[in-house]
């Protein structure tokens, strides 16, 4: 709870940068892993990672202006 205070709002945007970041990410390792078996299938997780990233900078990002 200290990283919430009110005079200290660095563990609320790290909070909100976090959500945005690790859906793409964990998309994005889950590709890279599955890549030599099914490449169709990672092709289409490496364009959902991204698109998911898209969305969480349009929908994270109105709330931290």
């Amino acid at each position: 709870m200290i990283l919430l205070e009110i005079g200290n709002l660095g563990g609320l945007f790290l909070m909100i940068i976090l959500i945005m970041h690790l859906p793409g990410i964990i998309l994005t390792i889950i590709g890279f892993i599955i890549k030599k078996n099914k490449p169709k299938a990672a092709k289409v997780l490496f364009i959902v990672a991204g698109v998911s990233v898209l969305i969480s900078y349009g929908i994270c990002g109105s709330m931290m202006v």
